[in-house]
């Protein structure tokens, strides 16, 4: 896990990363693919109408929780959650009002997210927070049967893709669920 003042840690909801577009009163959620999510979730989509700008680029990811408050990605799947329980985490803004933030690094990217949403009153559009201690963040996630943690350079432009800027690391728990329900789907 990288550490060090270059690096923040965030948490690593169990979702879909998706990219919101406004223009307007017009909202699209595309997946990381470039699948339009509008008809999956419109429940998020069309909050979002209001968001204090005329245009705007978001990254974030979209997750579903059960009624303990944990994400459940079959929820998620499945599109079953119950109203309050879907969740857009905003994580970077890529674009605000015609102007490109990417060139920028991840703080002040995410400074400039966090007043944009501080003016947003939505309870289903949240800021994802950023943490100086991975180790114990990655600590809390366990705790809590969550994914995991991102670790991110402060400074970094924003890259689409893979990159080294950012960094995945998993819960002990969360991979060997995973390798439990690979078992019994590669069994069935």
């Amino acid at each position: 896990m990288p550490t060090g003042a270059d690096w923040q840690h965030e948490v690593k909801f169990d979702g879909y990363r998706v990219q919101i577009h406004k223009a307007g009163k017009d909202v699209v959620i595309f997946s990381r693919n470039g699948h339009d999510f509008m008809t999956r979730f419109d429940t998020i989509a069309y909050p979002l109408r209001d968001l204090p700008a005329k245009t705007a680029i978001l990254d974030g990811e979209l997750d579903a929780s059960d009624r303990a408050g944990v994400p459940d990605f079959a929820e998620l799947h499945r599109r079953t959650a119950a109203p309050g329980m879907l969740h857009l985490w905003a994580f970077d803004l890529l674009a605000i009002n015609g102007r490109d933030w990417r060139p920028y690094g991840l703080e002040k990217r995410q400074a400039r997210l966090d007043m944009l949403l501080a003016r947003f009153d939505c309870p289903a559009v949240l800021m994802s927070k950023s943490f100086d201690d991975g180790a114990a963040l990655l600590r809390i996630a366990e705790k809590h049967k969550l994914e995991g943690i991102v670790s991110k350079k402060r400074e970094a432009p924003y890259r689409s893709g893979s990159c080294q800027d950012w960094r995945k690391i998993k819960t002990a728990e969360w991979k060997a669920a995973n390798r439990e329900r690979r078992r019994l789907f590669e069994g069935s």
